[in-house]
């Protein structure tokens, strides 16, 4: 491929809605350009790359007998309906209407369309097992599209779909993807991590996250040093036992004027209801935080979660144990709606299904019986002290909603957590039978009895993984491709305009096609060597050539795009020492 031909226009600046460095890079190189948020075209350059990732999944998923197939994009949403995912994906679904006025959508995953498929096609337990796989664009109307091709409305995934009889045959499906995924990202080259997930919205039982370490990710996971890893979404707060309060003081109504904050209300305690053994501090203090629970039915709920006073309320664990509801937030209409809460001293007496508010209350499982709290008394300026758990007031269940923070004790008692930041690149669940008992997937066993299909789904982020590739791989000049997705094996760069330069370069071009190698020539006459180099390095390709002016010598200049480290080659021997460092 020649620069003269290729469509390509690499850019000086950063383009202006570019937040991460992958953003920044793959338009700037000339891999990917923006047509709307959150949806890109795949240029040239870009679909290299892309090609090569779908390559090395496909390998590997064949490698443990995977079938590739391809659904359509656009679905019916009878299917959909039956899972109750047409409601439950909210306003996260592309919906559309035909011409006849029936109800589509674009398919934002397929575990439908596979479960219906095999239900279609086999009767008996003789046909199973069965792992199918596709690799598909996938759309879902995210609110906030965002760093660039990590965050879309239209991308490009691997979903794959173990059938089996039996549970036993489920887990070995589950441990073959695992492991299958390991490869993949191996291959990929860059760091990542293995973490415990939370099913959420797809059901099932084990589920697990493999996450790309990185800074600018949105994910946040915890890792202890004897071994515990999860997304934090998955954290378990281990439950303290609860205390016998029968000897405890009762609880009583203090003044605290002007504290409708943690930070005023410690503040107030210590000047005027110090206690004896300490200072009061924020844990001492049980913060009740109320939102708002959208229903994909459109009805709104509201819900009151009470936690330690040091700790806030995660917005994405939440999320994940309301789910498929949405979390909004409780505003000031909301108050008036419920005058019975006075903002800022809000206490648990009145929360609860059964109490004045006939909010459904929420506590966090650090809260347990008789654990002694400061808290609102429902009155303003007003707070109840040595109010007790479980004597004093009681919830209506419990929920993983508050932060977790460096330091927490890892759930399975293997030390203290620490935290990191990643982006999912796959996912894999161990399904069940919630689709097949939905969709009616049942097959004879060897018995001649219906037996219901148990699932498993697996997921990877191709298009993704190009992004996260950048995000891990690069430096300030632009992008560092591993060699096992880089679009072209080497660049050849002719610095110069001798025409003998042209010449051994053709040669050179001519010699490493012939023995299978893939080159990106930078033939252009008219641009000077900086911009050459510059644009080399932008570009990535992780074996660089220059044809310079040491070319009257029989020499040019081979250099490694990842170290920066460069030495002269005999151009009698270029072919042979470039092969040699391209193959490894």
């Amino acid at each position: 491929m020649r620069m003269t031909q290729l469509f390509v226009q690499t850019l000086r600046d950063d383009p202006a809605d570019a937040e991460v460095p992958s953003h920044k890079l793959l338009v700037r190189a000339g891999y990917v350009r923006r047509v709307a948020p959150g949806i890109y075209t795949w240029l040239p350059l870009g679909l290299r790359v892309l090609n090569k990732i779908e390559t090395i999944v496909r390998e590997e998923m064949d490698a443990i007998g995977g079938q590739e197939m391809r659904f359509p994009a656009l679905l019916p949403k009878e299917p959909y309906e039956a899972t109750d995912r047409w409601e439950e994906y909210g306003p996260n679904l592309f919906r559309v209407k035909d011409r006849r006025g029936a109800d589509m959508l674009l398919g934002p995953t397929h575990e439908e369309m596979f479960t219906l498929a095999v239900k279609d096609l086999y009767s008996s337990y003789k046909d199973l097992p069965a792992r199918l796989y596709q690799i598909q664009t996938k759309y879902r109307d995210e609110a906030r599209p965002r760093a660039g091709i990590l965050r879309g409305r239209e991308f490009i995934m691997k979903d794959s779909y173990s059938f089996d009889i039996d549970d036993a045959g489920l887990d070995a499906a589950y441990q073959a993807h695992r492991e299958a995924y390991v490869r993949i990202f191996d291959r990929l080259g860059f760091e990542y991590v293995i973490v415990k997930a939370d099913s959420g919205a797809m059901g099932g039982s084990a589920s697990e996250e493999f996450l790309a370490v990185s800074p600018t990710g949105e994910d946040t996971f915890v890792r202890s040093a004897g071994g515990y890893a999860a997304n934090v979404e998955a954290v378990t707060t281990p439950v303290p036992e609860a205390i016998n309060f029968a000897t405890f003081d009762a609880a009583v109504v203090v003044d605290t004027p002007g504290t409708p904050t943690i930070e005023s209300l410690v503040e107030v305690l210590n000047a005027s209801h110090a206690r004896d053994d300490r200072p009061w501090e924020a844990k001492d203090t049980l913060k009740n935080v109320l939102v708002m629970l959208v229903h994909p039915d459109g009805r709104r709920e509201p819900l009151a979660i009470g936690v330690p006073g040091d700790r806030e309320v995660d917005e994405k664990r939440l999320e994940t144990q309301v789910a498929p509801a949405e979390v909004d937030a409780f505003t000031e209409a909301d108050f008036a709606a419920n005058p019975v809460l006075v903002k800022g001293y809000i206490g648990p007496e009145v929360l609860g299904e059964s109490r004045a508010s006939g909010i459904r209350y929420l506590l966090d499982p650090r809260v347990v019986s008789g654990t002694v709290w400061a808290t609102g008394a429902n009155v303003q300026g007003k707070h109840v002290l040595n109010l007790t758990a479980g004597r004093d007031f009681e919830a209506d269940g419990l929920i993983e909603a508050a932060e977790v923070r460096a330091g927490d004790p890892a759930p399975d008692g293997s030390g203290p957590l620490e935290l990191a930041r990643g982006i999912e690149m796959g996912h894999i669940f161990q399904l069940g039978r919630k689709y097949a008992d939905r969709l009616g997937l049942q097959v004879l066993n060897e018995n001649g009895s219906l037996t219901t299909v148990t699932m498993g789904s697996y997921g990877v982020g191709v298009s993704r993984a190009v992004g996260v590739i950048v995000e891990s791989s690069h430096d300030d000049a632009g992008i560092v491709w591993p060699r096992s997705v880089s679009p072209f094996d080497v660049h050849l760069v002719v610095a110069g305009k001798a025409p003998e330069m042209f010449e051994a370069a053709e040669r050179i071009v001519a010699d490493l096609e012939s023995a299978g190698l893939s080159v990106l020539f930078d033939d252009r006459p008219k641009v000077s060597p900086g911009v050459k180099f510059k644009d080399a390095e932008l570009i990535g390709v992780p074996t660089i050539v220059v044809v310079g002016k040491n070319i009257s010598d029989g020499i040019v200049e081979v250099k490694d795009r990842k170290s920066g480290d460069r030495r002269d080659v005999a151009l009698s021997d270029a072919t042979a020492e470039i092969l040699g460092e391209v193959r490894g």
